[in-house]
């Protein structure tokens, strides 16, 4: 039985019933690059041709500006996939894309541990 606003993907007892990877046809590489904080807006176009449910709640989820790593969480699919969908989306024209709006090196350290603390905060 699939919860409410989750669609017919999703069942209470088996959880998703697609496999994430069959969601991207199996492509594991985005056609852009995106990183986990980048920052993707719907444009307002409509995409032409059928993309499938995931793209159509991706879409939904960028009316405002959100990261890559938020769309993801909210579609519950790995970030790799979602890259993907994402990235469907922006040759279609109807998602703009952004690098994150600071930048930062993989080891900085204050911005790891930044994110540490917000993490046992939510614990």
């Amino acid at each position: 039985m699939a919860t409410a606003g989750d669609g017919p993907w999703l069942d209470d007892a088996a959880g998703r019933l697609v496999r994430p990877f069959t969601v991207s046809n199996g492509r594991t590489e985005p056609s852009i690059a995106l990183d986990l904080m980048s920052q993707v807006m719907a444009t307002g176009v409509t995409p032409l041709g059928y993309l499938g449910p995931e793209h159509a709640q991706a879409l939904d989820l960028c009316r405002g500006p959100v990261s890559v790593a938020e769309i993801a969480a909210q579609l519950k699919l790995p970030a790799v996939v979602t890259k993907v969908l994402l990235s469907d989306l922006v040759d279609c024209g109807a998602l703009t894309t952004k690098p994150p709006a600071f930048h930062h090196t993989p080891t900085d350290r204050s911005l790891l541990e930044a994110v540490l603390d917000g993490l046992r905060r939510q614990l």
